[in-house]
């Protein structure tokens, strides 16, 4: 007997005023699994997690968490559902403290879930709980992911949407943010994860969706995924 998936994605089209992003988009996330996006630039990666995050409306099509149709919903009620959306940008209030930042997501995030105390976020990230009272502004860029995840989890998120947490970071960050995600999906929280490094997806995710031009052109696991050599290049412009 099959099992509902934790978030569907059917048949959605969406995008900014009169320019249409997405085309019949499908992708669907189970409960625990880490699931990755991966594209090119402009592929519609971003459009897809605000579709789903109730940030765009999309015009046609259906967004469900668990069995809920939430595809009307705006952001803030989709975050009172479970769902955080950590955007490439993260959005840390500059001007307040690590402290304060974890301490204002304890608000109007999902009730009826486990959030993680201020306290904890802090204890389960070594490097905010040294810098606990420094401000958001003085963070490195890994830092800052890294607030920006705990964050998600001080708001009681157990299925975080990830817009490219590595960009523009450097490598030795890299594998440290690499390693939180795996230890947020240790912890049983269900991650989307949107990127165009490929080969942090093909590390990190159970199954992995490649879009172009805001289609899915390929499902796979990501074995199935590094032996595609037609689909690595033609999509992604990488050997594996």
């Amino acid at each position: 007997m099959s099992v509902d998936p934790l978030l569907s994605v059917d048949r959605v089209d969406s995008g900014y005023g009169q320019t249409q992003v997405l085309r019949e988009l499908s992708l669907s996330v189970g409960d625990g699994e880490v699931v990755s996006l991966v594209g090119r630039n402009g592929a519609g990666k971003t459009t897809t997690l605000r579709a789903i995050m109730g940030i765009l409306t999309p015009s046609s099509g259906r967004v469900t968490y668990r069995g809920e149709d939430i595809s009307t919903l705006d952001a803030t009620e989709t975050a009172q559902r479970g769902l955080a959306f950590v955007p490439e940008e993260r959005r840390i209030f500059p001007e307040l403290t690590v402290r304060e930042n974890l301490e204002l997501a304890s608000y109007g995030g999902a009730p009826d879930v486990d959030s993680l105390s201020v306290g904890k976020a802090l204890d389960t990230f070594e490097n905010l709980q040294k810098r606990a009272g420094n401000a958001g502004s003085s963070l490195s860029g890994g830092e800052q992911q890294m607030l920006a995840i705990a964050r998600a989890l001080v708001g009681g998120a157990d299925l975080v949407l990830l817009d490219e947490p590595t960009e523009g970071l450097a490598p030795y960050i890299v594998r440290d943010v690499m390693d939180i995600v795996a230890d947020l999906n240790d912890r049983g929280i269900t991650v989307l994860l949107v990127e165009q490094n490929v080969h942090v997806c093909l590390e990190l995710a159970d199954r992995n969706y490649v879009i172009n031009q805001g289609e899915i052109v390929y499902e796979g696991t990501s074995d199935e995924l590094r032996a595609d050599e037609e689909i690595l290049d033609r999509y992604l412009g990488v050997t594996a």
